[in-house]
């Protein structure tokens, strides 16, 4: 069945003018004039029959539809781009993988660990980009997602399934300047210490002081950031206590950069799964995924530090 489709060249002038709010301005970044720029939008109009823009005392604006389908658009170029450069890089050899991946795991965990990738399967790429909250894979032109959450959460994921990688312990950690003589303190001592926050688990030093045993009225209170680099970059100034998955102040620890605050590691429910669309996998996928499995049970069965 032939596709319902716009021409290339019609989407490109829309989604250019969209962004730049402006038929010109368009024109000169695609090398055409503004009479084909606008042909090219009204014939992409008359193939929708939906008004994209509309004519301003300034100029043009873009309907509500227009800003709508833009964002659609532009999202879909680009996936365009992004996957005819990976092909020429390429030279049609070998595979790839798109995942998303939440920030702080991919460069302290995963980016040190893909050599060992590369190494059994030289001709599969992995492009790597930053999510820190779930989304809907149709939309992303992402293919898999590297992801840390409970049970609970996963099922809300709607049309995924999930691979079980690694257990999440967290700690709380902080500037050694922050503890008498560096050394840990008794959780009670943490409930008068200013606590740095992670945005995307706003309870997670309730649970932890619950876990403890200790009342703590302030739990919920302090600055918050959304990547736990931030929170750990925080710490590290002595801007407070940060409670942080242990894999990933690993080398913080090492240094002396942070302290354990409190000997007192807590596992819950979560964990770091790898997400995907719930569907036939790709052997490239399938490939990366069984090196996953095999990296975290290595992991897991290593000693703390």
């Amino acid at each position: 069945m032939r596709r319902r489709l716009p021409t290339l060249q019609a989407l490109q002038c829309f989604e250019a003018a969209a962004r730049h709010q402006s038929f010109s301005r368009a024109a000169q970044e695609l090398a055409l004039t503004q009479g084909a720029v606008s042909r090219q939008v009204a014939a992409l109009e008359g193939f929708l029959g939906v008004k994209l823009f509309r004519r301003t005392p300034h100029g043009m604006a873009l309907t509500p539809a227009g800003a709508d389908y833009a964002r659609q658009v532009s999202r879909r170029l680009e996936a365009l781009e992004r996957d005819t450069v990976d092909l020429m890089g390429r030279r049609g050899q070998g595979d790839s993988v798109t995942l998303a991946t939440v920030p702080t795991f991919a460069t302290r965990w995963l980016i040190p660990r893909l050599p060992r990738l590369a190494a059994r399967h030289p001709q599969l790429l992995v492009h790597l980009e930053t999510r820190t909250r779930p989304f809907l894979f149709p939309d992303s032109g992402l293919e898999a997602a590297l992801w840390a959450g409970t049970p609970e959460q996963l099922r809300q994921w709607p049309g995924t399934r999930a691979t079980r990688l690694l257990e999440e312990e967290v700690l709380p950690v902080c500037s050694p300047r922050l503890l008498p003589q560096g050394r840990p303190v008794p959780a009670a001592a943490l409930a008068s210490l200013p606590l740095l926050q992670q945005s995307t688990r706003p309870d997670a030093w309730r649970r932890w002081f619950e876990a403890q045993g200790v009342e703590a009225p302030h739990a919920m209170a302090g600055p918050r950031y959304e990547l736990f680099s931030m929170q750990a970059a925080a710490a590290i100034a002595g801007l407070g206590v940060a409670l942080m998955p242990t894999l990933l102040v690993q080398q913080e620890l090492a240094r002396g950069e942070l302290a354990v605050a409190c000997a007192a590691p807590l596992r819950g429910e979560r964990a770091y799964y790898l997400v995907q669309p719930d569907g036939p996998e790709r052997e490239a996928l399938a490939r990366l995924r069984a090196w996953l499995v095999e990296e975290c049970a290595a992991a897991a069965s290593l000693p703390p530090g």
